[in-house]
């Protein structure tokens, strides 16, 4: 039903006269209801103080755009804000034509009230949403749908005014024309006039005809919010005048806009119609917009939690906690959430604060299950795989759109990542072509396009998350880490932290991942499910208020855990609100630790190259440590704990190859799988530790406390090159007394025996050992605590038979030797 608008002849005095007037609509402006809706929209822009300064901070050239406000419009009448949202057909055109004669009414408003249009702004209630929520009902009404910006065509001009001259008459004639898309006129046809109603020809006079930039955009609903297993849907949206170029692929943005649906061609009977987005406004908004939102009582627990000495320690286990192991690898996946500190400076370098994470190793070793976790516990999180990804897929591609022909550029995986987290499985399925495609990403963060005449340049400031297999299938530990790997330098150097996984065979460690997995599937949830972790990371259930520990199961420990809720809101206050900067002394610390690292750089055992990117890591790690004690300057301690994760990224590699000879070289076989299993599970031991210690500052930054990451600084770095020399020293610096944890777990066959002899040599008989390790048993058993003060087993043990402290102090050397129990370094005993 397109009806064309009559050719209107005019001379040029009243052609150019013509361009002062306003556009006429189809609107009956003579219309009562057209001048009751202008004229209340009138009174409202009178009484609103805010409109006369927005219209005075409008540009004085080009097409301007007054944002109204909803809800002061609600707040004048709440009837005309929901007739304005629910019919904007009937109240868009008179809110113009009183916008525009309001603003022309200003004598020191230089504005061209013809070129001024109105958007609109504000909460919009159940009308805000996403593109998977737009049904039928919400078509003719206003929308604002929120999403991330996946296509953008080239921006075009789109005639609205032609003008035609005639030789013969000596006179202009002039056509109006609108499509299917215009909210003030009905449809016209699109065909030139190329004579008069007399039959003279007619030319187009072009620099006298009016245009108007016209943009198409697609935004897709955000991937985290997309439901699981389900495409992500899309809705198409109409930029108009000064809307065109306001976001570009990957953007987040809301667009608010009169949903339409649009006829099909005259020859198609089908009765499916194309909807879209005639778009009045676009608003960015932040990454964290979706975020979990955080209460007072949040905050306060989050601050309480802080200050804790091993909230490091806390925070690291209750990542991924179904898992067994793993303790050095979960630390880096805290820090990569959490993340350094983005630094743009003023000559325009940009040092990016993205922490980016390769784990390499033999199947089975839970590498999948671990991106699973940062997938659902990330604000946002993108999943891709290595064969089913190409590296335009992972960048941006140049399509052809089929409705135009035109080229338009499409984002890929990590451009719609931007400011989260891409999880990348199967990363050594990925061919040699499309690795190279991310290089760019992974240390610029940008993505640089340059195809089809199409020169630009996307965000992609994303946390890379990879886990690959070796070469070979499985890890030859006869080979070095870089034979294993076969991965470029230039890629590796681009991972931060790099991690040999290795699937040891040892009957102890077996029997405990075994007795882990069998109590996942023994627990049963409340509401039904058998994992007990997939309610708390599926983000479904609907929780009032947010709880912080829950109960470990497993015979790893009994110790409480963060839940994966107050996790996430942990991570999220630490992330948003602290961007620590580096101390004096830190600074200090990190110099010399990179220094110290260099001087190994030509190891052929070290898993990847120390570059001067190595430095940048250990200062991101040292930031992201910071951000978990929610500290604002970056300590000395920091950058101890930033050090040891990252020494033992570079060596892991080497300590497991070293600690397989030594097995073949010794001569007590059991011995020497115990001492191997006990040193695959030195990461679980160093993260025992929950005792509610709220001693120091807020900051955590007294010299006083020593911190448990310094703790077990020391104590990984004596571990970090495995030689007999440095194992006798170990061995000779064992504490004597109840804080005999420090090493409790890498105990090898000859602190077995130095143990025994400190035992005889206080006299101490294999039958009172037993009778204390009984004693122990029992008390555990009819109290059901996982843990006591030395002084409370003492008291107990001491019921049965007269034990001297010194005595106990031994027994609890040697029955931690064993794995039977642990001693932390406040007193406290753990049942293991």
């Amino acid at each position: 039903n397109s009806r064309a608008s009559p050719p209107t002849r005019v001379t040029m005095a009243a052609a150019v006269e013509n361009d002062l007037q306003f556009d006429v609509s189809y609107f009956d402006e003579k219309s009562q209801s057209f001048l009751d809706a202008k004229e209340d929209f009138t009174r409202y822009l009178e009484q609103s103080a805010e409109v006369k300064n927005k219209i005075d901070d409008l540009p004085e050239d080009g097409v301007g755009r007054l944002i109204v406000n909803v809800n002061d419009l609600r707040d004048y009448d709440s009837k005309l804000c929901e007739k304005l949202i629910r019919q904007p057909m009937d109240c868009i055109a008179p809110f113009r034509r009183a916008t525009r004669e309001y603003a022309s009414s200003f004598g020191s408003v230089k504005l061209d009230p013809r070129k001024l249009e109105v958007g609109f702004d504000g909460s919009f209630g159940g009308r805000s949403i996403s593109p998977r929520a737009l049904i039928s009902s919400h078509l003719g009404g206003m929308v604002c749908v929120s999403g991330i910006v996946t296509r953008c065509t080239s921006v075009r001009p789109k005639v609205t005014r032609t003008v035609h001259f005639c030789e013969q008459t000596n006179e202009f004639q002039t056509m109006q024309y609108h499509d299917a898309t215009s909210l003030f006129n009905f449809p016209t046809s699109s065909i030139y006039p190329n004579q008069d109603n007399m039959g003279n020809p007619l030319r187009t006079e072009f620099g006298l005809s009016d245009y108007l930039d016209s943009q198409m955009v697609t935004i897709q609903e955000m991937p985290e919010l997309a439901p699981a297993g389900q495409l992500p849907r899309s809705i198409s949206a109409i930029l108009e005048g000064d809307l065109v170029d306001k976001c570009k692929p990957g953007d987040r943005v809301q667009i608010i806009g009169v949903y339409r649906a649009l006829a099909n061609s005259a020859k198609s009977h089908s009765g499916f119609f194309n909807s879209l987005i005639i778009a009045n406004n676009v608003r960015g908004i932040r990454k964290q917009y979706f975020g979990n939102a955080l209460n007072e009582d949040d905050v306060k627990n989050i601050r309480k939690m802080s200050k804790k000495q091993n909230i490091f320690e806390l925070l690291s286990r209750s990542v991924a906690p179904s898992i067994y192991g793993h303790s050095y690898i979960k630390k880096a996946l805290l820090l990569q959430l959490l993340g350094g500190v983005e630094k743009n400076l003023p000559n325009g370098t940009h040092i990016r604060g993205d922490v980016n994470i390769l784990m390499v190793g033999d199947p089975s070793t839970a590498k999948s299950q671990l991106l699973r976790f940062v997938l659902n516990i990330a604000p946002l999180a993108i999943n891709t795989t290595g064969r089913g990804s190409s590296g335009v897929g992972l960048t941006a591609a140049v399509v052809t759109d089929k409705d135009s022909g035109e080229r338009r550029l499409e984002a890929g995986a990590m451009v719609l990542g931007d400011r989260g987290v891409v999880c990348i499985d199967e990363f050594d399925k990925m061919s040699v072509n499309d690795r190279v495609a991310i290089h760019e990403v992974m240390e610029q963060q940008t993505v640089t396009i340059a195809k089809a005449g199409i020169h630009m340049s996307l965000n992609a400031r994303c946390s890379v998350v990879a886990a690959a297999n070796p070469q070979y299938g499985q890890y030859q530990r006869n080979l070095s880490p870089q034979q294993n790997v076969n991965l470029p330098d230039s890629l590796i150097s681009r991972f931060d932290l790099l991690f040999i996984v290795l699937d040891t065979v040892s009957a102890a460690q077996d029997s405990r991942i075994a007795e882990k997995v069998l109590m996942n599937h023994r627990y049963r949830h409340k509401g039904g499910a058998a994992d007990p972790f997939a309610a708390d990371i599926s983000g479904e259930a609907e929780i009032k208020s947010t709880e912080i520990f829950t109960q470990s199961r497993g015979s790893e420990d009994d110790q409480p855990l963060f839940t994966v809720e107050f996790l996430k809101k942990y991570i999220q206050f630490a992330k948003s609100r602290f961007n620590p900067v580096l101390t004096k002394p830190a600074m200090e610390f990190v110099i010399k630790a990179y220094s110290d690292l260099r001087e190994n750089v030509h190891n052929d055992k070290m898993t990847c190259p120390v570059t001067a990117r190595s430095l940048e890591t250990l200062i991101r790690l040292s930031c992201a440590h910071a951000k978990v004690h929610l500290r604002k300057n970056v300590t000395k301690k920091d950058c101890q704990a930033a050090l040891e994760l990252l020494k033992f990224a570079i060596h892991n590699g080497t300590t497991d190859k070293d600690g397989d000879e030594d097995e073949e070289n010794s001569e007590d076989e059991v011995e020497s799988d115990e001492n191997d299993d006990d040193d695959d599970d030195d990461d679980d031991s160093d993260e025992n530790e929950v005792e509610d210690r709220d001693d120091g500052d807020e900051n955590g930054e007294a010299e006083d406390d020593m911190d448990v990451d310094e703790k077990v600084t020391k104590r990984k770095n004596k571990r970090s090159v495995v030689v007999s020399s440095d194992e006798e020293e170990e061995n000779e610096e064992a504490p004597r007394s109840s804080r005999t944890r420090r090493g409790s777990k890498r105990v090898s066959g000859r602190s077995q025996t130095q143990s025994k002899k400190k035992r005889q040599k206080l006299g101490v008989s294999e039958e009172r050992l037993k009778a204390f390790t009984a004693a122990i048993a029992r008390y555990f058993g009819a109290t059901r605590k996982p843990s006591a003060p030395i002084a409370e087993i003492e008291k107990a043990v001491n019921d049965v038979e007269k034990f001297s402290r010194a005595e106990i102090d031994v027994m609890l050397a040697e029955l931690q030797t064993q794995s039977k129990v642990m001693v932390s370094d406040d007193g406290e005993v753990y049942k293991i």
